[in-house]
């Protein structure tokens, strides 16, 4: 295995969902961008998945297992190379149902992955969808990837999760949009627009920007209110929390500008024809604030990152998809996104 193409381990995802469908296609489909990858995961559901395309009548490519990372260089081309990283299912894993079963493969298979990067064996993660529900069943904690992987580094760095800040960025072609917090209710998420929160999240997106794009990275500040609060009129957060956050992170050298209404700043931000936005990325206030324009931009090539960690993990923006599983209708395009800008991260990661 080259320098150039460090690897990347690419998690199972639920088995019962997309997960192993897709990472089956993305071999198959992209070998170029998954050159360098392997399935952090189990043998015999990636056989499963590789067969289930075959019998709806798509070409579907043999699965080799590697004894270990080292084994990368030497998986056959037109082969989907997998570590099995789990114990085999104890009892069968019923496509398009939640299951304690699935849910622990799914996590087992994060948790290895976390561990390995952390080690350095590895140079990012990409992680196929896990179901929140399921994982739960099993008995975690953890209400999906992103804490998960804030805990193992903690733990791994001997640090609490207050001090392992993480946020979430969802990109795709057009926009790019950070979260200063994650899956909160919009009660709990207007509260947690707080000084301390809109700084952290610039100096996290600031600094992964950086290493990604080479080049201090732009970035739009949206505000919580409509009108970015009309001078007042419509919410005091603007004057008393975010523009006094921006103007703390523009004296540390962060080029933040705003706030902007948040119903045109993501307009401003977005390129378009091959020309780029005002923005390098705009930092929204909440959840669904950020993510409603990426995804309606295109949730086939939209992409999950993790902002924070000290390693790289992306994802594909969309979930299990029990609906269709095992039909052989998944589109595997985020996936293939999220392994391109993994690679791009990682390369960026390592030289920072």
């Amino acid at each position: 295995m080259s320098k150039e193409l460090p690897p990347i381990a690419v998690t199972l995802g639920d088995p019962a969902g997309i997960g192993p469908e897709i990472i089956v296609k993305s071999f198959r489909d992209a070998p170029d961008v998954m050159r360098g990858s392997f399935v952090a995961g189990d043998v015999d559901i990636m056989r499963r998945a590789s067969q289930a395309l075959s019998s709806a009548g798509q070409p579907a490519w043999p699965v080799a297992l590697m004894n270990g990372i080292g084994d990368l260089a030497d998986v056959p081309p037109r082969c989907i190379p997998v570590l099995q990283v789990v114990a085999p299912a104890a009892s069968d894993i019923q496509i398009g149902a939640i299951s304690p079963e699935a849910g622990r493969m799914a996590g087992e298979c994060v948790t290895w992955a976390a561990r390995a990067a952390l080690r350095g064996e590895i140079a990012a993660i990409v992680t196929a969808p896990l179901h929140k529900e399921a994982l739960a069943a099993a008995g975690y904690s953890y209400p999906g990837h992103t804490e998960l992987l804030q805990a193992e580094a903690a733990a791994h760095l001997g640090c609490t999760l207050a001090q392992m800040p993480v946020r979430m960025m969802l990109a795709n072609d057009e926009l790019r949009t950070v979260l200063v917090s994650i899956h909160l209710s919009l009660r709990a998420a207007i509260e947690a627009v707080t000084f301390d929160g809109v700084l952290e999240t610039l100096r996290i997106a600031h600094r992964s920007l950086a290493a990604m794009l080479g080049r201090t990275p732009k970035l739009g500040v949206a505000g919580l209110n409509p009108h970015a609060g009309e001078g007042g009129l419509f919410g005091s957060e603007e004057a008393t929390i975010i523009r006094p956050a921006i103007e703390a992170a523009r004296a540390e050298g962060i080029h933040a500008d705003g706030p902007h209404a948040p119903d045109t700043v993501f307009m401003r931000a977005r390129a378009k024809g091959g020309v780029a936005g005002e923005f390098d990325a705009v930092i929204a206030m909440y959840h669904d604030q950020g993510l409603i324009p990426v995804k309606y931009l295109g949730v086939d090539k939209g992409v999950n990152v993790t902002l924070g960690l000290p390693l790289v993990r992306t994802s594909p923006d969309h979930g299990t998809a029990f609906d269709i599983a095992g039909t052989g209708r998944a589109d595997a395009s985020s996936l293939i996104e999220a392994v391109r800008i993994a690679r791009a991260l990682s390369t960026g990661f390592r030289a920072a």
